[in-house]
């Protein structure tokens, strides 16, 4: 097809500088989110552990989305909930009491609807684990 012009690639970022939703599963941005997740995740979690009760789940999906036998295409939408989950500024900030985290969860739960089926129980058991060990921590 002489002459045909092939479309442009889609933007890996969207216009305010995020990744876009559609790219989740793109090589590069596996990465990016693979990064984000492994610098911010304990931190935040840390944090958070003792006053989120979605915490198992957050851990679960950590340890599911770090399993060699997870599908990568669940990977990848795991990598993006937890990245989600540890980026400053998010669709309610983290630092408004009460409400902060209401995003997070909802992110969490569409997220176990989806792939849920992936988590086994030795994901929620390292989770129930950690989620112990940091509450005592506190």
């Amino acid at each position: 097809m002489a002459g045909a012009k092939k479309a442009p690639p889609q933007a890996e970022f969207d216009a305010a500088g995020e990744i876009a939703p559609e790219r989740a599963l793109v090589p590069a941005v596996l990465r990016v989110n693979e990064r984000r997740v492994e610098e911010g995740f304990w931190p935040k979690i840390r944090k958070a552990a003792a006053s989120i009760p979605f915490a198992s789940d957050a851990l679960a999906v950590w340890f599911c989305a770090r399993d060699e036998e997870t599908p990568l295409a669940a990977k990848g939408v795991m990598l993006a909930a937890l990245a989600y989950f540890v980026m400053p500024v998010d669709a309610i900030p983290d630092f408004i009491a009460v409400l902060g985290y209401t995003d997070d969860a909802a992110v969490f739960a569409a997220l176990l609807g989806v792939v849920g089926r992936n988590l086994k129980p030795r994901h929620r058991a390292q989770a129930k684990a950690a989620v112990e060990a940091l509450r005592d921590e506190s």
